[in-house]
């Protein structure tokens, strides 16, 4: 290591925006379980006018330097929805790597001293950057790729974040399940009465609504997702820049509504491991790329798929017919993935460690952890 001084320096230009985009390929070059973003997301995540997150929240990003070249990152983040909903004070880090702990100490102490001056009591991180994008960092589950839309990091991180001052918040786990091999008497009978129940009606999305469907969906997930650790509403604008990005990967069969007599319940949203079909493209779309994408994307071939996504609502929070909703709706995404889509493996998740409804679900059959993810916390004395 060059023995030339970290300098921390604000993202301001176009170049620099580039650089702390570009500087996870140095990072991840020689990790083989590494996914490349796509460039284009990881720049309209970041840019106020392309993610409506900055319609209600404010960040700043560094790069860290020593001897001209970058040896780290970080942004800063302070959110009116999260002051509103997980407490006054709390400020945010994240989109946080790092080649080595000197880089990481000074990126940190940065953000930190950024947060002081925004008023922030507490620091909660790493989150880059809303819970709703990817949070926490993975401490679990280096030894393979990680699902669509979940976070791969270097095990160093965590010394050097926690020699920072920091300790747990939460703990986010994901379940992986062989789903071609699954079956379970106690479960198949609860599924078996839930069929029988004239006034329940499982069905796939309609993907020709859209919109609508999505509006439906959303609608659930923030009212049952409200009382849990780390909630933040996702706004309108939100919601319709979550379902352009989210469009490409929805297919009827893999997203399931609940209804009891006509009133949509409950939702479970199951996609493709789209990082199967992207990890070969470096994280480039154009000039080619998004052809050969797109071509995937009309019969996805994989062996993965993810829930990111389930929710019931409250009314129905730690009752029979909760568990019974949710388990009919995995069994009928389930025999999709594998008789239409040739998909082998389940992941849910991410599911908060002390979420006991949503755990007893995810525990199936066989099903094991297969990474953990986890946000910290540290007050921000002056």
């Amino acid at each position: 290591m060059s023995s030339a001084p970290v300098t921390i320096r604000p993202v301001q230009t176009k170049k620099d925006k580039k650089q702390f985009v570009d500087f996870a390929w140095e990072v991840y070059k020689d990790d083989p379980h590494w996914v490349p973003p796509l460039k284009d997301e990881v720049h309209g995540l970041i840019t106020p006018g392309k993610n409506p997150w900055f319609e209600h929240a404010r960040a700043q990003l560094w790069l860290a330097e020593r001897g001209g070249k970058v040896v780290g990152r970080i942004s800063g983040q302070v959110d009116d929805l999260v002051q509103e909903h997980m407490g006054a004070g709390i400020g945010n880090w994240g989109m946080f790597e790092a080649l080595d702990g000197e880089a990481a100490a000074a990126l940190i102490a940065t953000a930190e001293d950024w947060l002081r001056a925004q008023g922030m009591k507490t620091a909660i991180g790493p989150i880059s950057l809303s819970i709703w994008d990817e949070p926490g960092l993975e401490i679990e589950g280096f030894g393979e790729d990680p699902t669509a839309m979940m976070g791969h990091h270097r095990p160093e991180y965590r010394a050097w974040i926690e020699a920072a001052g920091y300790g747990k918040a939460k703990d986010l786990l994901t379940y992986e399940v062989d789903i071609a091999n699954w079956d379970d008497p106690k479960i198949n009978r609860l599924i078996a009465a839930g069929e029988k129940n004239p006034h329940i009606r499982i069905r796939m999305a309609d993907k020709s609504k859209f919109a609508q469907e999505a509006r439906t969906i959303l609608g659930i997930l923030n009212e049952a997702w409200s009382d849990n650790w780390g909630y933040v509403p996702l706004t309108e604008a939100e919601i319709a820049y979550a379902g352009k990005k989210l469009k490409p990967i929805i297919y009827n069969e893999l997203v399931r509504v609940a209804e009891i007599d006509g009133e949509p319940v409950a939702f479970m949203l199951t996609i493709p491991d789209i990082n199967e079909l992207t990890k070969d493209l470096n994280g480039e779309l154009f000039p080619f790329n998004f052809i050969k994408l797109l071509w995937r994307l009309r019969n996805p071939k994989v062996k993965r798929a993810r829930v990111p996504l389930m929710g019931v609502a409250r009314k129905l929070h730690h009752s029979r017919l909760a568990s019974m909703l949710a388990f009919m709706m995995i069994e009928y995404t389930r025999r999709d993935c594998v008789g239409k889509f040739g998909i082998g493996t389940g992941e849910f998740g991410w599911i908060l460690e002390d979420n006991k409804g949503m755990l007893s679900i995810a525990e199936l059959p066989r099903a094991r952890v297969n990474h953990r993810y986890r946000i910290y916390e540290k007050p921000l004395s002056r």
